[in-house]
């Protein structure tokens, strides 16, 4: 027996979980993700990770710009659908999408709910400094993240994790789930267990300001900070040169000893003096430049013992 599902993802996250979806046998009557965007030099427009593999998988795609749209809403309804998998869309979806399948939707979300609910789960979970984290697929509803968990994974955080190794981790994991999660919705032997109000936090977007290198913090917190921005948006400090300052971002530190004027260079192989302790600076990116380690780095770029970053 398979089920009739639609399956709603956009980035990189959700397409290893969609290959095993349909490897498992499953029928996708439709794919939803966002629209193509321009991106790019040229601005041409691209499909989203999800829609390039639904393509080749040959599976029919929708591209709503809302789901409230009642005609969207209408389509949706006549899928005749078991269930819908959600992993990553990136649109809420209304009470009326909710109730539309047979057995519901189920969201695959990067965390142990209910620590870090909502958009940034992984990147947040690095940069409070977390021993561990999760993988979990939950009975949707109408709130955010707290519908009742169907199946659990924990994954550890190591002292080098960076957002795009947990990512990747958390990504692989996710995607296994499925078809075990999927073969028990079917048997009707998934139990769901409501969600604790307990240690209840929200894993709320990245904002410019906070991806600012703040060097009066210790560096025990900022090397986390550090590893739970990176690659992306990418923690930064701004470098003086000759030419006028320019933005540096920091996608790999590790806390030493040290102590002096935070934001100052303590040596000439940067290690930058913190609130408290200091931080070696190993891998770096500059404005406009490609990734690198620190010693490439600074064969282009001096940073002199007593240099103040900004």
């Amino acid at each position: 027996m398979t089920l009739r599902l639609a399956f709603m993802g956009t980035p990189d996250f959700a397409v290893r979980s969609l290959a095993e979806i349909a490897a498992a046998g499953h029928e996708i009557a439709r794919v939803y993700t966002q629209p193509p965007r321009k991106r790019g030099r040229g601005q041409s427009e691209q499909k989203t990770p999800v829609h390039q593999l639904a393509e080749l998988l040959g599976i029919p795609v929708s591209t709503p710009g809302s789901f409230k749209d009642e005609a969207v809403l209408e389509e949706f309804d006549a899928l005749d659908l078991d269930a819908a998998i959600v992993v990553a869309f990136g649109q809420i979806l209304p009470q009326r999408a909710l109730d539309a399948p047979r057995l519901g939707c189920l969201n695959l979300h990067g965390s142990l709910l209910p620590r870090w609910r909502g958009a940034a789960p992984i990147q947040r979970a690095i940069m409070a400094g977390d021993r561990e984290t999760g993988v979990q697929i939950q009975q949707m509803e109408a709130g955010l993240d707290t519908g009742p968990i169907l199946l659990s994974e924990t994954v550890a955080i190591s002292e080098t994790d960076t957002a795009a190794s947990l990512h990747d981790r958390l990504m692989d994991v996710g995607a296994l789930m499925w078809p075990r999660a999927l073969a028990a919705l079917e048997r009707g032997s998934l139990q769901a267990v409501p969600q604790s109000e307990e240690g209840v936090t929200y894993a709320r977007k990245i904002t410019p300001e906070e991806a600012r290198i703040d060097w009066s913090r210790s560096a025990a917190e900022l090397s986390p900070h550090i590893r739970g921005l990176s690659p992306f948006p990418g923690a930064w400090f701004e470098l003086a040169t000759e030419k006028g300052p320019v933005r540096v971002k920091v996608l790999l530190a590790t806390s030493e000893a040290g102590e002096g004027v935070p934001g100052t260079a303590l040596d000439d192989e940067l290690l930058i003096a913190c609130g408290s302790g200091a931080l070696r600076l190993l891998r770096l990116q500059r404005e406009g430049k490609g990734a690198m380690k620190a010693e490439d780095f600074l064969r282009g770029t001096s940073v002199p013992a007593g240099t103040v970053l900004g």
